[in-house]
């Protein structure tokens, strides 16, 4: 039911964090530790009640009707209680981090939690799971230094955009789907053509915010050689899908584990030098 494999997409952001903040006084391996477990436990309990709400709705949607779920693989019963341990792995490495940490644990389950609810109410469900996403470089910040400042924000802004942009193309694969249930999405509210289009300027958004952020963390330049990359596999990434061809959905969605692997190795990099 959940693919761990998919926590590249907001761990390395939490890592790249975790480097930039350790940089004033250094790091222990056990924060890197908890950092991890509450980054993945967190997803995994997000994913959880993502597939326990939607359920109904998935069994519906020729695409989703396969999950575990909807076909009786797993239980619901079995799903909430996977959704609790990972909950409380969450909770236990927040306290473990610190006592900020453990203070804002409930309002980062909130956001994630949410926004499987989102779509039923606003189109802007993909900026919400941007955000949702977000919630791992400002998290892994504020367990090192204990304070929010500029950097993981911008980060995290950066980390809204990119993820809206790749989530409003893999959501186009079910733009005539939401809008026969009233669900709400960028594809179901503008259509596919305009929604790739949006997608588009979210990415130059991010990759705007990315080539910011060099200005306020101390990089080497190789940190833009990074950035560069980045931008050509987005660019990439959009060549893959059109209006009138949908097929290649799926291999636009996973470049984005190599955005973020890529990123973080290139920032991890330019910090060194720097």
């Amino acid at each position: 039911m959940i693919r761990f494999s998919h926590s590249v997409f907001a761990l390395p952001f939490a890592m790249t964090s975790a480097v930039l903040a350790a940089r004033e006084g250094g790091v222990e391996a056990r924060q890197i530790a908890w950092i991890v477990v509450a980054m993945v436990a967190a997803r995994s309990a997000a994913m959880g009640v993502n597939r326990l709400v939607d359920q109904a709705i998935d069994s519906r949607n020729p695409r989703t009707a396969g999950r575990e779920l909807p076909r009786g693989v797993l239980s619901r019963g079995e799903a909430w209680v996977f959704v609790a341990i990972s909950t409380a792995a969450f909770l236990l490495a927040a306290a473990l981090l610190n006592p900020l940490c453990l203070a804002l644990a409930p309002l980062a389950l909130l956001i994630v939690f949410g926004y499987s609810y989102t779509k039923r109410f606003t189109a802007a469900s993909q900026l919400v799971l941007g955000l949702s996403l977000a919630v791992a470089p400002v998290g892994a910040w504020l367990a090192i230094r204990g304070r929010f400042e500029a950097v993981p924000l911008l980060l995290g802004g950066a980390v809204v955009l990119w993820v809206a942009g790749f989530d409003t193309i893999y959501a186009c694969q079910d733009a005539d789907f939401d809008r026969r249930e009233g669900l709400h999405s960028i594809p179901a509210r503008l259509g596919v053509p305009r929604a790739l289009v949006l997608a588009r300027a979210l990415h130059v958004g991010a990759i705007v915010l990315l080539i910011g952020f060099f200005r306020i963390a101390p990089l080497h330049p190789l940190y833009l050689a990074g950035v560069a990359i980045v931008a050509g596999l987005l660019a990439w990434e959009h060549t893959l899908v059109r209006p009138d061809d949908l097929s290649r959905v799926m291999e636009a969605f996973n470049l984005n584990g190599w955005v973020s692997l890529g990123y973080f190795a290139f920032t991890a990099a330019a910090a060194w030098l720097a």
